[in-house]
């Protein structure tokens, strides 16, 4: 069985701040992450290899962007965003 069968994914947006390294200054960005909730029941066709690991998954979020344009006017360089997790666990 594929990962994906065992999580509902969404969608969300939440807000961070970061520091353009061209023009430095200081913003706050929309940053899309794909949230991942376990399933309440095991799917159909599961071995006990699968029944492991959905007895050990849990819920996660999977940062989406990557890369963020500047606010500032006359900059609107994009950027990666610095220092910031890819996966978070809830």
């Amino acid at each position: 069985m594929n990962e994906k069968d065992f999580f509902n994914e969404k969608e969300e947006r939440k807000r961070a701040s970061f520091v353009c390294p061209f023009c430095r200054e200081r913003a706050d960005y929309e940053v899309r992450w794909l949230r991942r909730t376990k399933k309440r029941e095991l799917p159909r066709g599961a071995n006990e290899q699968d029944r492991a690991r959905f007895q050990k998954s849990r819920d996660y979020m999977v940062r989406i962007d990557d890369m963020v344009a500047c606010k500032n006017i006359r900059c609107r360089r994009r950027f990666e965003i610095p220092n910031s997790q890819s996966v978070v666990f809830i």
